[in-house]
C-alpha cells in the first residue's frame, strides 16, 4: 500500500493504536488515536468527551488535511467525515480472552505509582467484555461491521493474535481497490 490517510480499528485491546504507530513509523507520516480528540485531557484520563464537532474540528485543524496520516481508534458515530476522507480502513479483530488479557495488562501499566480508581477500571473492563455480545448496545463488534458496511471504503481484515511485524506488512503489501 502507498502512503495514504488509513484509518485503523477494532475492539478495545485488540493492537489498533499499536499497529497505527507502526505504520505511521514505516511510512514517516503522522499517527493520531482517536481516544486523543474524543476525550478531554483530564487527571485521571478518560472522565470528560470533548463534543463531537469539536473533536472533528480539532482533528481538522492538526492533522486531517494532510496527504498521509495514521489514525488508530473509534470514530464510529462521530467521525464520518474525517472518515469519508480515509484512502483505506483496517479492521483488526482479536480472540476475547487475548484481549481481555491485553486490557488487564495494560491497566497494571497505567496504575503503576498512581492511586487506584476500581471502579472505573471495573466500569471500563465491563464496557470492553460487551464488545463481541451482538445484543450489547453500545461499540461492538456488531455496530463496527454495520459502520464499515456503510462506509463504502476499502477493508483490510486483520487479526492481533499475529505479531505487530506481520500486521504491518500485511499493511503494506496490501492494494485496495
Amino acid at each position: 500500500m502507498q502512503r495514504g490517510r488509513v484509518h485503523i480499528l477494532g475492539a478495545s485491546g485488540s493492537g489498533t493504536t499499536t499497529l497505527g504507530a507502526a505504520l505511521a513509523c514505516a511510512w514517516s507520516v503522522p499517527h493520531a488515536d482517536a481516544d486523543d480528540y474524543y476525550w478531554l485531557p483530564t487527571d485521571p484520563p478518560f472522565t470528560e468527551k470533548r463534543a463531537d464537532a469539536d473533536r472533528v474540528a480539532l482533528m481538522r485543524a492538526i492533522f486531517a488535511p494532510r496527504a498521509a496520516w495514521v489514525l488508530s481508534g473509534s470514530m464510529m458515530g462521530w467521525g464520518d467525515s474525517i472518515a469519508a476522507e480515509c484512502d483505506a480502513i483496517v479492521f483488526v479483530t482479536l480472540d476475547p480472552a487475548e484481549r481481555m488479557r491485553r486490557l488487564e495488562a495494560r491497566e497494571r501499566r497505567r496504575r503503576e505509582g498512581r492511586p487506584l480508581d476500581d471502579q472505573a477500571w471495573e466500569a471500563f473492563r465491563d464496557w470492553a467484555r460487551n464488545y463481541d455480545d451482538p445484543g450489547f448496545g453500545g461499540r461492538s463488534l456488531a455496530t463496527h461491521e454495520a459502520w464499515l458496511a456503510a462506509l463504502g471504503r476499502p477493508v483490510l481484515r486483520l487479526d492481533g493474535a499475529h505479531p505487530t511485524a506481520d500486521l504491518l506488512d500485511a499493511v503494506l503489501r496490501w492494494h485496495p481497490a
